[in-house]
């Protein structure tokens, strides 16, 4: 991690900002998060809009001038732990271009990131102001409450490492917390279900 001109350390989102070139990214981060004069996003929402805005980048800085929503789906297949192939297929089209994609890929932020630098960095804060806002809420809590486990998680893994307790290498720590509806015997993760509105009891 970098520090800026007043010794204060660099977020990975704010280097990856500059690195990109990604113009005007913080404030619409920002507009997302707190709902300002649009629909709110949750804090994985703007993971995956924040990732796919570095794809976008990175095609057009290998000259591939991407249509309308090819760095989005670049990104989503990319991602897509169920379509192993495509995702292949993929990076091997990247490659030809000459996208480094183990580079890009490295670069790809969670919502904790997004997170600490909405709070910390431009001091970002939101308002509930309806009853209509309290699944937005509740999922916010959520999102809080896994982060703060992943961080802790990783804090206890890396001290453990450290200390010569414990053998591992470079890693990262995912946190999940599945519902199951035992009516219509559907699983989804407590973020999804939240942003669904329901199971498939509620589709139905």
């Amino acid at each position: 991690m970098t520090t800026d001109d007043g010794g204060r350390r660099t977020t990975k989102v704010e280097r990856l900002i500059e690195e990109y070139d990604l113009r005007n990214v913080g404030q619409e981060l920002e507009a997302h998060w707190t709902g300002d004069g649009r629909k709110r996003k949750s804090l994985r929402d703007l993971e995956d809009y924040f990732n796919r805005r570095l794809v976008e980048s990175a095609l057009r800085d290998a000259g591939m001038n991407p249509l309308e929503r090819e760095g989005e789906n670049y990104y989503d297949l990319l991602t897509d732990e169920n379509n192993a192939g495509s995702a292949v297929e993929v990076e091997a089209r990247l490659k030809r271009n000459n996208v480094d994609v183990n580079a890009l890929t490295d670069d790809f932020v969670t919502y904790q990131a997004i997170r600490n630098y909405l709070k910390d960095v431009r001091e970002a804060e939101y308002e509930q102001t309806s009853d209509g806002d309290q699944v937005e809420k509740e999922l916010d809590g959520m999102e809080r409450l896994i982060v703060r486990t992943e961080n802790v998680a990783t804090e206890k893994v890396s001290r453990l490492a450290k200390t010569g307790r414990l053998t591992v290498g470079s890693f990262r720590v995912f946190v999940s917390v599945d519902i199951l509806c035992e009516d219509c015997d559907t699983q989804f993760g407590i973020i999804e279900l939240l942003r669904r509105g329901g199971c498939e009891c509620h589709s139905g």
